[in-house]
């Protein structure tokens, strides 16, 4: 039994044929998919994908490079969509220094981050963190500044979104990154770049990593693992990345499977 924990459902490249991308994600096991929103307009299209889908679930929120989309108007819009049952998380959310170079959009991301963090605080739901650096770097500055922000807002959480506050989405940060999210009881999420075969790096750091922190995620339709790579990616594939995770620390996938699962269970509560 398997769980896509960020797939985007939403995009226009599953038009043709979305109801059976979800009906294979299901005959290959998955039982639960997550699909998050962009900004108000994609938040409202995951809800509505997860309220006529009994497998799929939604988040809700504004990503980084989608802040043109802001306003105190669609903001409540988002806020209104978070209290849906199928809701489980605010996301995508995050800081995105590759796409945005200008230092005042970057503070504008920073302080947009901060708002729908205290959000996801005054609601009791965790958070689905995005985090590109510039370059595609492993450590710079949206590291530093990330952490800082989370770190704040982790130490003025109650139990238990304290102990399960959210995941950092596709991780691509270095070792010390990892440690420092962990240590503030933040999920790690994995992704297709695991399996490819210049990934060497990924897959020592995801070695290093504790089972019980990980979430798989396809992001779809981006991400595509081996052997679909080139490809549009759909949820269905979760289960070559669990494989390589399996490889990575000797386990076998349906372990994998189990960990996974439960971890995203423990997180997202899927509207218990």
């Amino acid at each position: 039994m398997l769980t896509d924990t960020h797939c985007h459902l939403d995009y226009n490249k599953f038009d043709s044929d979305r109801a059976e991308v979800i009906q294979r994600a299901n005959d290959s096991g998955l039982i639960r998919m997550l699909v998050p929103g962009l900004q108000h307009k994609s938040s409202r299209e995951a809800v509505r994908l997860a309220e006529s889908n009994p497998s799929v679930y939604a988040a809700v929120g504004f990503h980084p490079t989608d802040l043109e989309e802001f306003s105190e108007s669609t903001f409540q819009q988002v806020k209104d969509l978070a209290s849906r049952p199928k809701v489980v998380a605010i996301g995508e959310i995050g800081i995105d220094y590759y796409w945005i170079k200008d230092n005042d959009k970057r503070a504008f991301q920073r302080e947009i981050l901060k708002r729908q963090l205290q959000f996801a605080k005054d609601i009791n739901k965790p958070v689905i963190i995005h985090m590109r650096e510039e370059n595609d770097a492993w450590f710079g500055d949206a590291s530093v500044d990330l952490l800082k922000i989370l770190k704040e807002w982790q130490s003025a959480l109650q139990s238990p979104l304290a102990n399960q506050p959210g995941v950092l989405h596709s991780f691509n940060g270095n070792l010390e990154t990892a440690k420092n999210a962990l240590a503030l009881n933040f999920y790690i999420g994995v992704t297709g770049p695991v399996t490819y075969k210049n990934a060497q790096k990924n897959r020592d750091l995801i070695q290093q990593l504790p089972l019980d922190k990980l979430l798989i995620e396809t992001d779809s339709p981006f991400l595509t693992p081996v052997p679909h790579r080139g490809g549009r990616n759909e949820p269905a594939y979760v289960r070559h990345i669990a494989d390589k995770i399996a490889e990575i620390h000797s386990k076998s996938p349906a372990e994998i499977a189990a960990i996974t699962t439960a971890n995203a269970a423990r997180l997202f509560a899927w509207g218990d």
